[in-house]
């Protein structure tokens, strides 16, 4: 069964195919980062230096999408990326609604290797910085997170010095490094 017929009505648009996915390479669009899904067929650039902000997120939905304690995010502008190829082995899914559906905001990933590519907002792109081929240490760290969110639902303890927020930040209560985990395990 082809990618498209396995999706539902409302991804048959060919969204992959139209703006931010599929563009003219803008004249003034300066790649200064290359990211790639694990298979490679994915593969996009970047072109602002650094990102608006960068989160360690620990919500128990971020937790079982990438199957791991926590998610590295950065939030870019859609126009800040620039998708090179593979737009059309894109796949997307709405966490909300559990469905194949590319109605805002929902998550992009490789449909070949299933590598998560990207959330997209209405106007943001939120990527993983684990996709992007750094060239050293030092790009790395213009990627640094600022803060955790979610952090009450942890699974472990990152002890970083970093502001940790019970929900969203600036918009919830900020949680003290070694406050004690709720015996109850809260769930998004």
């Amino acid at each position: 069964m082809s990618q498209l017929q396995s999706e539902s009505p409302s991804q048959t648009s060919n969204w992959r195919l139209a703006p931010p996915y599929k563009r003219p390479r803008p004249s003034d669009f300066d790649p200064l980062y290359k990211a790639t899904c694990h298979c490679g067929r994915v593969q996009y650039e970047i072109g602002r230096e650094k990102p608006l902000n960068t989160k360690y997120c620990h919500c128990t939905s971020c937790q079982t999408m990438h199957g791991a304690p926590f998610q590295w995010a950065a939030i870019f502008e859609k126009d800040d990326l620039f998708f090179v190829s593979g737009q059309e082995d894109l796949v997307a899914y709405n966490s909300t609604k559990k469905e194949l559906s590319h109605e805002l905001p929902t998550k992009i990933s490789c449909g070949y290797c299933r590598a998560p590519i990207l959330d997209e907002g209405r106007n943001m792109f939120l990527i993983f910085p684990t996709l992007i081929k750094f060239k050293d240490r030092k790009e790395q760290e213009k990627f640094q997170p600022a803060c955790h969110i979610f952090y009450q639902q942890r699974v472990l303890d990152v002890k970083d010095g970093k502001p940790k927020w019970r929900k969203l930040d600036e918009q919830s209560e900020e949680m003290q490094e070694d406050e004690e985990l709720s015996p109850d395990i809260p769930h998004t």
